[in-house]
């Protein structure tokens, strides 16, 4: 058995809690996500140009965006890229490979983007909505942020043949809002900030991971939410690094509840660097 699986049937749970990769499954619906899940599902639906989240890193922006993409309609194609960068062309390439439609050496950048201009209205004639979804948006040059741009003036029938969802961390919302990015901002018909959970919420959010993952909610005392929340200001991401370690530290001692005692020797330790970081954002 691994490490991993000993570490949570000591707990009685099914798997661990508070895993860092994205996941859908164990998604806290806070209501200011529930919002943003809304707006989301609102931007698709009014088949919106451009909608834009943003929030701090770890505030569940990926997360939330694979939920969306698993409620998806079959009649929508979906492309995404991450922390894309490069100058004219190279950001189309990008794009091509995200709707499996890998460019070839030979080829110039109008001839890529006649091929995905045709991809498009293969799309449309077809019945079917393209998304494309942009995470880490906030790395794209203004250049690059115009050419993804240009790609919504591709229309057929007034129809418009894309949508763009841009997702990054806050300051996106300042690049769009710059004056050079005036008509990419009159392009977002809908946009969400998502912000740190406040104390109230981290414990929910805790209490909901921990019972997702099979356990009663109670293994971490309220106490020691109260600690993990003072040293990861409520970003769920180091909320999830802390309280992993915290558990690990509370398995290794044989303690079957988390307390302030297993946090604060998380924290000795040095082995949590969370709270440096928001340290050096306050």
């Amino acid at each position: 058995m691994t490490t991993e699986g000993l570490y949570a049937e000591f707990f009685g749970l099914r798997e661990r809690p508070f895993t860092l990769l994205p996941d859908p499954s164990l998604i806290y619906w806070s209501p200011q996500h529930m919002r943003a899940i809304t707006v989301l599902r609102f931007g698709l639906m009014s088949r919106a140009p451009v909608t834009l989240i943003s929030g701090e890193i770890g505030a569940g922006k990926t997360t939330l965006v694979q939920a969306l993409l698993k409620e998806m309609d079959e009649d929508l194609t979906v492309g995404l890229i991450s922390n894309a960068q490069g100058g004219r062309g190279e950001l189309l390439q990008w794009i091509l490979n995200a709707f499996g439609l890998p460019a070839r050496k030979d080829e110039d950048y109008v001839q890529l983007f006649q091929r995905f201009q045709d991809f498009l209205l293969k799309e449309y004639a077809e019945g079917r909505r393209v998304v494309l979804v942009i995470d880490e948006a906030q790395n794209l040059s203004s250049e690059g942020l115009e050419e993804v741009r240009m790609l919504t003036n591709i229309n057929a029938n007034k129809d418009e043949l894309i949508q763009l969802i841009l997702v990054g961390q806050p300051e996106l919302r300042d690049i769009v809002r710059a004056p050079n990015m005036r008509q990419l901002a009159q392009r977002v018909a809908a946009s969400f900030h998502l912000e740190r959970l406040d104390l109230e919420r981290t414990r929910a959010y805790v209490h909901h991971r921990l019972t997702a993952a099979g356990g009663t909610g109670d293994e971490i005392s309220p106490e020691a939410v109260e600690l993990i929340f003072e040293h990861t200001g409520g970003v769920p991401r180091l909320v999830n690094q802390l309280a992993d370690f915290a558990m690990i530290y509370a398995w290794s001692g044989e303690q079957h509840v988390v307390t302030p005692k297993e946090v604060q020797s998380v924290l000795d330790d040095g082995v949590f660097f969370g709270d440096i970081t928001i340290g050096a954002g306050a």
